[in-house]
């Protein structure tokens, strides 16, 4: 299992990155919020989107969650 994370600030496009706490492309931890412990990166998109509705996964830490 994993920490994972949703920078609060939206990418051009809109949509707010959930990030593995690994993550060399981490935000700030003024920029990101702490959504919990997953198994999986799709687990954690969801969690997200119950906050930010467009969110999506990092294309580096959680490619397999990336879309956008």
């Amino acid at each position: 299992m994993k920490n994972y994370y949703v920078n609060k600030n939206a990418q051009s496009n809109g949509y707010h990155e959930v990030h593995e706490e690994t993550c060399t492309r981490l935000p700030d931890v003024n920029n990101r919020e702490y959504l919990g412990t997953f198994y999986n990166c799709k687990d954690a998109v969801d969690a997200a989107k119950k906050k930010y509705s467009k969110s999506d996964g990092c294309y580096y830490c959680s490619s397999n969650c990336n879309k956008y």
